[in-house]
């Protein structure tokens, strides 16, 4: 059951909803819901034309016509059908300093203060001079926020990877740092799951990742529950991120921590495609991944998630059968 917008998130926030009578584009305010329906045929159409919007989207938050629902009521779809989805890998400080060190001990024979001050300083020249590392994944991968994740056959080590994403409102082509938080015009929750022992291909060793596989079973990418806009989040570089797996705090960590923050992320994805109003940037996942704890998901598991300001996800966790 979905809980009330949290009230530091803002006046509004935005998300697709469904009614006995169908789905629908909705306004939440607090535990209400406004039908958008007369409005607009989807989220991604008020996306698509955000900077006209906006504002009229504070007119109707503060209105008391139009279909009004119970928030607790209503079944939650993932906030938008996005254009294309861009999600960025090894790019939280801590998460990959761990990963760093722990093959430069097992592989590579360093004491554990070498090892890591090794992957320090790997991290910090890659700071200074490296880039984001970003690859696509499929929008039929999205399942809403409190919908079930259902594992696929194929694969024993499913995980769980919390992240902060954005939605591009603005279209934009070789995107300057300075100017890039223009372009964002909300952001949400997204956990992008990843089967680990289906990402790398035994019979292609010299290809490398299989990203498609991994990542883009049906409901890996629990999204939402809102779109909140980007004006009532304040920093997105200062947001807690936290996760938790059957009650347990597995993930809990500030956005600071990321290596190229969302600017650098929007500027260098920006260099090879054209951004456009709809698509959902992933800026990646924090230290505490089910590999970390050599824990993985299960049938009956229950993963809840939460952002500062963005809402809240709580999805059981069931097998394909």
């Amino acid at each position: 059951m979905p809980d009330p917008l949290p009230p530091h998130a803002g006046p509004f926030a935005l998300g697709t909803f469904r009614s006995s009578a169908g789905a629908f584009p909705g306004l939440v305010t607090g535990a209400r819901v406004r039908d958008l329906s007369d409005r607009a045929a989807s989220v991604r159409d008020l996306i698509d034309d955000w900077d006209t919007w906006l504002p009229r989207l504070h007119d109707l938050a503060r209105s008391p016509d139009g279909t009004w629902h119970d928030l607790t009521g209503l079944r939650v779809h993932p906030p938008l059908e996005p254009g294309q989805i861009l999600q960025s890998g090894a790019n939280y400080r801590k998460h990959v300093v761990d990963l760093v060190a722990a093959e430069k001990e097992s592989m590579h024979g360093a004491t554990p203060a070498e090892a890591r001050a090794d992957a320090e300083r790997m991290m910090d020249e890659r700071i200074s001079n490296g880039e984001p590392y970003v690859f696509l994944g499929s929008p039929r991968a999205m399942c809403g926020a409190y919908d079930d994740i259902v594992l696929p056959e194929q694969g024993e080590q499913h995980d769980w990877e919390l992240e902060l994403a954005l939605v591009i409102g603005r279209t934009g082509k070789n995107i300057q740092v300075e100017e890039a938080l223009r372009y964002v015009a909300a952001y949400t929750v997204c956990n992008d799951l990843t089967t680990r022992d289906r990402l790398y291909r035994p019979d292609l060793k010299a290809i490398g990742t299989d990203w498609f596989t991994a990542k883009n079973a049906d409901t890996f990418l629990p999204t939402g529950p809102f779109l909140v806009p980007a004006d009532f989040v304040g920093d997105p570089n200062d947001l807690r991120i936290t996760l938790r797996h059957n009650g347990v705090v597995r993930q809990d960590e500030s956005t600071k921590d990321m290596i190229f923050d969302i600017p650098r992320l929007i500027a260098y994805a920006s260099t090879t495609s054209t951004l456009r109003p709809g698509d959902l940037l992933l800026t990646g996942s924090p230290a505490g991944n089910g590999a970390h704890w050599g824990v993985f998901l299960r049938p009956g598991d229950v993963v809840e998630a939460e952002i500062t300001g963005l809402g809240h996800q709580r999805n059981t966790v069931r097998s394909h059968a």
